[in-house]
């Protein structure tokens, strides 16, 4: 049972939380990490690590707010409505069709039309290409107004080529921005605005009766060693100094709250933590 005094917003009896597998993906250590494969004077041509990174999304059953989903994956026509060269740095690999996000909510007795709201961590590719599935339906889709602004001035100038993409950033969904550090969603369910990957980067804190407090990070951190070990992100850093600071806010709120940190994309840390993904719920 959870007892630290920031459960004091928990979430309702009844609430249920399952974790889905929407594919993974493979691509060179150095986006992740500082200094990842660099060369030396002693090491010229060092063999490039690789690494295998999941792409994962929350399901939450809420008893007053109905169900919930935070971030999409890359959708599932990922990799053809990217470029050849992205889908070739960050490949899609050992994917199967019970990986689509359709198919991943029916492991929960849900479905897609079921969803009264999204909660999106980031904007990027990998995360919210599954929000073609809710275009003309009216459901909120909840990101910080920096991280919606960023996102479509990027497409618009293409001043961030890539990691935007067109197809899922369109006015026929129900975007409904959140302003500030910090917005209590639903009871039990805290968004905290936490920059640095990208201007508008959400962190999600749900406080469980019986599992306890649950912090997904999305892309703060994409692997364990930006977590564990303090190492910054690689290529895909943006803001150094304002990932630094969100790094040490997250850390203060995981400690308080004796939460279970889940990664953007680690497969060592599912394992660590033992997650298992729908129908296994959690309460």
């Amino acid at each position: 049972m959870a007892t630290s005094v920031d459960l004091v917003n928990q979430a309702p009896e009844g609430t249920k939380l399952w974790f889905l597998h929407l594919g993974n993906l493979e691509c060179d250590d150095g986006w992740f990490k500082r200094a990842a494969n660099a060369s030396s004077a002693s090491n010229k041509n060092p063999t490039n690590a690789r690494r295998q990174l999941i792409m994962l999304a929350c399901l939450i059953e809420h008893p007053t707010e109905g169900l919930i989903l935070f971030e999409t994956g890359a959708g599932d026509d990922y990799p053809d409505v990217v470029s050849p060269q992205i889908s070739d740095v960050f490949a899609r690999v050992e994917y199967n069709s019970t990986m689509d996000l359709g198919a991943q909510i029916a492991q929960t007795g849900h479905k897609v039309s079921d969803i009264k709201m999204v909660i999106m961590g980031h904007l990027h590719l990998d995360h919210a290409g599954g929000l073609e599935l809710f275009r003309n339906t009216n459901i909120p889709i909840y990101c910080h107004e920096l991280e919606l602004k960023y996102a479509f001035y990027a497409v618009a100038t293409k001043s961030d080529v890539g990691v935007y993409l067109p197809h899922y950033l369109t006015f026929d969904l129900n975007w409904v921005p959140f302003h500030g550090s910090y917005y209590e969603i639903a009871p039990g369910i805290n968004l905290h605005h936490s920059p640095g990957h990208t201007p508008g980067l959400t962190v999600m804190q749900v406080n469980m009766k019986n599992s306890g407090t649950w912090i997904f990070t999305s892309d703060q951190y994409h692997v364990k060693e930006n977590y564990v070990d303090d190492v910054p992100q690689g290529w895909l850093a943006r803001d150094h100094e304002a990932w630094i600071k969100s790094h040490q806010k997250i850390k203060g709120l995981a400690k308080r709250t004796n939460a279970k940190v889940v990664l953007g994309h680690c497969w060592d840390t599912v394992r660590e933590l033992g997650i298992e993904f729908a129908p296994k719920a959690y309460e």
